[in-house]
């Protein structure tokens, strides 16, 4: 698989927020219409499903706007921590910390921080999953074996969503898909998803290497 760029891979696990600038001015987004009783209940239904999944772990793929892929090992603990460490030779390791999602390239030699609010993660590391407060779903989608939600933080003014891709039978997240503020789409696919327990708490911590200031 190849290395991405670092803002490409940035793009999917930190979000338009983070890397276009939250105080963006952006035109005035279209009105979305009341979801219906059916959609409503595929929404409740991805809130608790997310809101069950204390502590996870398993394997992603991720594949930028220009088709190039690259993979690893995630590791999940709510509220607010995750840990995404990219196969070499990309030298990308992302941890959520539950206050900042901290971002590592060993290649590169560099270190940046956001503040998890900033970020689409932000949406399912939550201590309570809220899809109906604070979140704006622009659509809810069926497919055969499951089905999909796009949303957006209806308080933040920077451009950018994220589409969840949940599959039926058993309910899990399967992948999402983040597009920014250049309308660029990053996927992220989950692969062996599964319930962890006792996840040792080092996993979700990550610390500048060097005593020099971290770029926001």
């Amino acid at each position: 698989m190849t290395a991405l760029p670092r803002r490409a891979a940035l793009a999917a696990l930190i979000g338009a927020a983070a890397l276009t600038g939250a105080g963006q001015a952006l035109a005035a987004k279209p009105a979305v219409a009341p979801l219906s009783a059916e959609d409503k209940a595929l929404v409740d239904k991805a809130a608790g499903y997310l809101q069950s999944l204390n502590q996870a772990k398993g394997r992603f793929v991720q594949t930028d706007a220009r088709g190039q892929t690259t993979a690893g090992d995630f590791y999940l603990k709510r509220p607010g921590k995750v840990r995404f460490a990219y196969d070499p030779p990309s030298g990308l390791l992302v941890v959520s910390d539950g206050y900042n999602v901290n971002v590592a390239n060993s290649r590169l030699k560099t270190f940046d921080s956001y503040p998890l609010g900033m970020t689409p993660l932000s949406l399912f590391l939550a201590r309570e999953i809220r899809l109906d407060k604070g979140v704006v779903v622009s659509r809810v989608a069926r497919m055969a074996d499951g089905f999909s939600i796009t949303a957006r933080d209806g308080k933040k003014e920077a451009e950018g969503q994220i589409t969840l891709v949940f599959a039926d039978n058993p309910m899990s997240l399967r992948e999402w898909t983040v597009t920014d503020a250049q309308g660029q789409a990053t996927r992220v696919q989950l692969q062996g998803l599964a319930a962890a327990a006792d996840l040792d708490s080092s996993l979700f911590v990550l610390r500048n290497p060097k005593p020099v200031p971290v770029r926001r």
